[in-house]
């Protein structure tokens, strides 16, 4: 009887991890932290340029805000490329 609460504890620990690794997966891919990111890359960047006193700021703080949604863009693509690659391996 032991044996069975054990083994069903650690079903159930593997559960809630699954459980925690999927919002974890669900979050890394969401559209609201790509968002969320993205306004802090421009906030961040603008910050920046205005302290360094560049030229136009608020235009030059979209170059590493595209960058970034360029990269989230692109990078399905390769890892869908990568993981192909590694099953032929």
């Amino acid at each position: 009887m032991v044996k069975l609460e054990k083994l069903e504890n650690e079903i159930n620990k593997i559960k809630e991890r699954n459980a925690r690794v999927e919002g974890d997966k669900a979050w890394e891919t969401s559209l609201t932290r790509r968002i969320i990111v993205a306004i802090g890359t421009y906030a961040l960047s603008l910050l920046l340029f205005v302290v360094i006193n560049a030229p136009n700021p608020f235009l030059a703080a979209l170059v590493p805000t595209f960058g970034f949604i360029l990269s989230t863009l692109t990078i399905p693509f390769f890892r869908s490329w990568w993981l192909k690659k590694q099953k032929r391996k």
